[in-house]
């Protein structure tokens, strides 16, 4: 707590500054009317700075007497400012700005104050600093175009309690949102946008458009985050068909990642999660107009995460932004701590395949072959490494590792066979058979 005495706020500060400017004639006894007029004109010359202010001004000679006359009748209190009726009703703002802000939140009822009033100002539509959200978030309350604050808790009255983890990377949220369906060579492809994002910071890790919500698609995003920032001790999941497979559950138990799922039908468990697909639909989602493809789609996504979202400040981090936070949070030990071949190990997949006589097998819908043509019709054991999807898969015999390639038809037919003529001990006959039967005809083996 600080000793110094200062005053409560700024209208007590403005109270106290008048009655500095006017305190000598308050304190002189009664004086003509001439003299007062005389001492009001000299107080008018004279350049001061008001509270709050960058530069001085000149008080005209009504306003002191106004002043004067204020303090006899009520004191300090009747010097204090008065809030106008007018406050926060945009009387900055002319008419044809004020039509622009609500023919634009007409046309964009899904747009927040704040974006519709940065959007603005960054295409020199509206000058900097000329209003504030709150005053465009008024001005849409008038006119019956504000968004409803108020939600009912649906179901039985639950105990709910703010929490967060402790450090960056102790949980890592996963989801899926469902974005608005892309037009590409005229048929329709759905957005599915995954996120992962720091429980402690609100640090987005990683994000990805894709056109489906597989699990392998998740495990892709996974990679890239542990890569990039380390591994989370948890990760906190919906129940939805992308985290309950065995790939993920595989993964995560050989890295040492304990998953845990929230509540079925219960989204405000996943609060932090949801509020971001929220600031992310009202900000960038919503307002992407045609896009063609999943690359322009990330591109724009992108952009908004890295330019806006990480570096603003966010509410529920006192004023910090989630990039501050997490780089603040983090150490290189948490972002070093897994190499490349425990990333390798821990997404390796293992089968067993029967090789065909050609000496082929079919692998995740995809047609391999061993180049070794004496496993032709042996079972044998397969691996191929989620870590990086678009590595050869191979196999293991007599404790060697023999990588599978793609099976190449117009190649294979263009191979050399060996026709070379026989010669020397291969010029040899060798003939079991035809030997057999020279002995059941009782015929030397010379006599052909």
């Amino acid at each position: 707590m600080n000793d110094e005495l200062k005053p409560r706020d700024h209208v007590e500060a403005v109270a106290l500054f008048r009655h500095a400017l006017i305190g000598a004639l308050c304190s002189r006894g009664s004086l003509t009317h001439g003299e007062l007029a005389a001492e009001l004109r000299e107080l008018s010359t004279r350049p001061v700075l008001p509270p709050g202010a960058d530069c001085t001004r000149c008080y005209g000679a009504s306003t002191y007497e106004a002043w004067l006359y204020a303090y006899r009748r009520g004191g300090l209190d009747a010097l204090k400012p008065k809030r106008r009726c007018d406050t926060g009703h945009g009387r900055k703002l002319t008419e044809e700005q004020c039509q622009l802000l609500l023919d634009i939140k007409r046309e964009r009822p899904d747009a927040s104050a704040a974006l519709i009033l940065r959007t603005l100002e960054e295409d020199g539509r509206l000058p900097r600093k000329l209003v504030r959200a709150s005053t465009v978030r008024r001005l849409y309350a008038e006119h019956g175009l504000s968004a409803a604050k108020s939600r009912q808790l649906a179901g039985s009255a639950r105990d709910r309690r703010r929490w967060e983890a402790p450090r960056p990377n102790v949980i890592w949220h996963a989801d899926v949102c469902h974005g608005p369906a892309l037009t590409v060579e005229g048929r329709s492809v759905p957005l599915r946008i995954h996120a992962l994002l720091d429980d402690h910071s609100r640090y987005v890790l990683a994000l990805q458009a894709c056109s489906n919500e597989r699990e392998s698609e998740m495990l892709a995003l996974l990679v890239r985050a542990w890569r990039g920032h380390g591994l989370p001790e948890k990760l906190f999941l919906d129940n939805g068909p992308t985290y309950v497979g065995d790939a993920l559950y595989t993964a995560c138990g050989r890295l040492g990642i304990t998953l845990v799922h929230a509540r079925p039908y219960d989204p405000q468990a996943r609060g932090k999660m949801e509020r971001f697909w929220r600031t992310m639909r009202d900000q960038c989602l919503s307002h992407l107009g045609p896009m063609s493809s999943l690359h322009d789609v990330q591109v724009r996504l992108l952009a908004w995460l890295e330019r806006h979202y990480q570096v603003a400040p966010h509410s529920s981090l006192l004023g910090k932004s989630p990039r501050q936070v997490y780089d603040s949070g983090v150490s290189a030990e948490q972002q070093d701590r897994i190499s490349e071949q425990q990333l390798r190990d821990a997404l390796t997949v293992e089968g067993r395949r029967r090789i065909r006589g050609d000496g082929t097998l079919t692998i995740a819908g995809k047609l391999f072959e061993a180049e070794q043509g004496f496993l032709a019709g042996t079972r044998v054991s397969i691996f191929r490494t989620l870590a990086e999807p678009a590595a050869l898969p191979w196999l293991e015999h007599e404790g060697k590792r023999l990588v599978l390639r793609p099976v190449d038809p117009v190649a294979n037919s263009k191979r050399m066979r060996d026709t070379r003529p026989r010669r020397g001990i291969d010029a040899i006959p060798f003939d079991p058979a035809g030997a057999h039967l020279n002995r059941l005809l009782g015929k030397k083996g010379g006599d052909r």
